[in-house]
């Protein structure tokens, strides 16, 4: 069973939140930890991921895609704040958790493990499950603009309006980013997220792996 977010003649007719207790679950557990601010924006990711699905003909199961999409930024709240775990991997365990505690496949869980800690490792999920691949589309859509042109208009407007994205969400999601990581900032290698802490921080020093390969004990 599913819930329309808004009226039908919004332009999102054919996307809905899911409405199985499972996903009411999961969208109380990220309510109930996350800031609006990073509930709002889980909730886009799982809408901008699903329309991007439906326009690219991408197959994806809603409910695993939802519970993928709120869980993939718990990991920058403050009961991470001693973890020295990747923030994507402190939020794919969080979701496996959560999953298991509701008797979900384990192939299932896998499937939202991966879409969660994948989801800032660009060129590797779109060749994914589909749930893997709209979780990267939608955090790319909500935080970059990446497909803003493929959705149309009265999509957005729509998807904007029942979860504001506030008036300075870029500067905001910035530091949420910047806060989640900045205790762990070897952690941050690998990704693009060294660039939110060499944002906030100018004494930040990215890792150069030209530098540990040729200092590396091969010589």
């Amino acid at each position: 069973m599913t819930q329309d977010i808004t009226a039908p003649t919004n332009g999102l007719r054919d996307i809905a939140i899911p409405d199985s207790p499972l996903a009411r679950h999961a969208a109380q557990l990220i309510r109930d930890t996350e800031s609006e601010l990073l509930f709002n924006h889980s909730t886009r990711v799982y809408l901008w991921g699903a329309l991007l699905g439906e326009r690219n003909g991408i197959s994806f199961d809603p409910e695993l895609l939802y519970v993928a999409s709120m869980f993939h930024d718990i990991g920058l709240t403050s009961d991470y704040r001693e973890s020295e775990l990747r923030f994507e991997v402190d939020s794919a365990n969080a979701a496996r958790a959560f999953l298991r505690s509701h008797h979900v496949d384990e192939a299932d869980v896998t499937t939202v493990w991966a879409a969660i800690a994948l989801h800032t490792t660009p060129g590797i999920p779109e060749h994914m499950h589909g749930e893997i691949a709209l979780v990267q589309a939608g955090a790319g859509m909500d935080v970059a603009g990446r497909g803003f042109d493929a959705i149309t208009r009265e999509q957005r407007a729509a998807v904007v309006k029942t979860y504001p994205r506030g008036a300075d969400f870029a500067a905001s999601i910035i530091d949420a980013f910047y806060e989640g990581m900045k205790h762990r900032p070897g952690t941050t290698f690998g990704t693009f997220n060294d660039d939110f802490l060499a944002h906030k921080d100018p004494s930040f020093e990215r890792v150069n792996v030209c530098s540990i390969i040729l200092n590396s004990r091969w010589g």
